[in-house]
Order: C-alpha cells, then structure tokens, then sequence
C-alpha cells in the first residue's frame, strides 16, 4: 500500500490524514494493536473527518488501517476496565464517540473502506458507516460482542440488518463467527473483494472516478438513498427535491451536457 506524501497526524501519530488529487485518505495507524479504536483515537478520528469535510479539494475520503494486518480489529479492549466495565460507564463510551460515529454516518462527500486483513468489532461499525467497502481477498469479518459480553447497538444493527439481512445478522451475532471476504460478498457485506496486492491500486481507482465526477449528482443521489433507508413516515422528500433542483440548474449540468456533445472529459467545479 503507497505512503502519501502530505500526511498529517492526530491522536499522537494513531490517526493520519492526506490528500491526493481530490481524494482525502485517512489511516487507522495503530498497528501494534491492529488498529484496535481507542477513545483517543475516534476523537482524532472526527478531527481528521472534519478537516477533509472542510477541504474543497477533497471530493471523495478513503478510509484505510496501517500495517497490512488489520483494518480496525476493534475497540481497544484494554481500555474496557476503565471506560466500559458496566452499563453506566458503557454508555459514557458511548457518548464520547457519539459525535464521531454521528459525523460519518452523515458525511456529506462519498466514503470508501479500504479493508485489508481484520474488520471486526467497531472496525465493523466504522466500516458499515461508509458508503462503499472494498476489501483484500485475505479480509476477515465478524462481531465478536456475544463472546464479550457486549451489547452491539441499535445503529450499528441496523447498518448490519440493511446490508445483510436480519438471518444473517443474527448469525453472526449469535455465534461471534469470522467470515472470509468471499462470505462477506456473498452475503453483501462487501461490495468487492480485490487481491491484497492489487487493492490500494483498485480502490484508489474507483475514488479518483468518483472525484472526477459530478459533486452535485453524487451528492444527489447520496441523499436520496439515505432518505429511502429510511421508514416512509421520517423520510425528507423536500431535502431530494432540492438536491435535485440544485442539480439541474447548475453550472456542472450545463458542463456535462457540452462535454457530451464535444466528446470531451467534463471538467466539474461541483457548482
């Protein structure tokens, strides 16, 4: 996987941040621990989201772990005794990561995983909370809570039910069980499974064709799948009018249709 030059660092070195022509690239830099989440860590985590969210240039933010052995492989379970030894303590943690787990739930520019090796736990959660998952052959997926003790969450269910399904949810949260990337695309999971030699290449691939397409259209449709997700009676039908309105009066329309007819490549500013 290619180092990016203009790297920053938040969360001491545990989470890194580039940009690299459109794309915002944010790397889960714990890798003694396999990239296991601490609270530290998601807060610099929401620091590096915010900063790209900020960033005009940045179109699209790939989510990546270091190391080549893990994704997130989790919370960091030796901090549990301290921050989630009962319920009250539990729904502290919760809270203090609330914020972030809220922020890419509702990120308005496009989000890739890049999943090499283990994506359990609240690598799970990070990972079902972004747009599209591309994951290395050698991937390893599950949910460990029932062999913990924990109880998972509504939301992180619900990402889960949405992708695979309620029976399998429940298998995989009954049993704890690991699936292999080839299960996890079966079943929906994931959206591509790449050889680990070949993934940063394919996923960088697909981010900078999302970066060189139209903002307002990709923005658009981000919207109205998030509205259909939801039940009928919470669903923003002004919001997808508006986007849609947006779309069609905008100077990036009127490019697309003269690039079309001049059998050039568009060139979008995202108004």
């Amino acid at each position: 996987m290619s180092d990016l030059s203009n790297e920053i660092s938040f969360a001491d070195d545990k989470i890194l941040k580039a940009v690299s022509d459109g794309v915002g690239v944010i790397t889960f830099n714990n890798p003694g621990k396999r990239n296991a989440m601490s609270l530290e860590m998601w807060e610099g985590f929401g620091q590096a989201l915010t900063s790209l969210l900020d960033d005009d240039a940045v179109r699209v933010v790939v989510l990546r772990g270091a190391g080549g052995k893990a994704f997130v492989s989790g919370a960091d379970i030796s901090q549990f005794e301290k921050t989630r030894h009962n319920a009250a303590a539990s729904e502290e943690y919760a809270k203090r990561n609330e914020a972030q787990r809220a922020l890419l739930a509702d990120y308005p520019k496009p989000t890739i995983a890049c999943i090499q090796g283990f994506c359990l736990g609240g690598g799970m959660q990070v990972a079902m909370l972004t747009d599209i998952r591309i994951a290395s052959a050698s991937s390893q997926f599950g949910i460990p809570a029932a062999k913990l003790g924990i109880a998972y969450g509504y939301d992180g269910l619900r990402h889960l039910v949405s992708l695979v399904g309620p029976s399998w949810a429940r298998l995989l949260m009954y049993t704890g069980m690991r699936i292999d990337a080839a299960e996890a695309l079966r079943i929906g999971l994931v959206e591509r499974v790449i050889p680990d030699d070949e993934l940063w290449g394919a996923v960088m691939e697909i981010a900078h064709t999302v970066s060189e397409n139209a903002p307002l259209a990709i923005k658009a449709a981000k919207i109205t799948i998030a509205q259909i997700l939801k039940d009928a009676g919470d669903r923003d039908m002004e919001a997808i009018k508006a986007i849609g309105t947006a779309c069609m009066d905008s100077a990036d329309f009127r490019e697309g249709r003269q690039a079309f007819m001049e059998k050039r490549k568009p060139q979008f500013s995202g108004k």
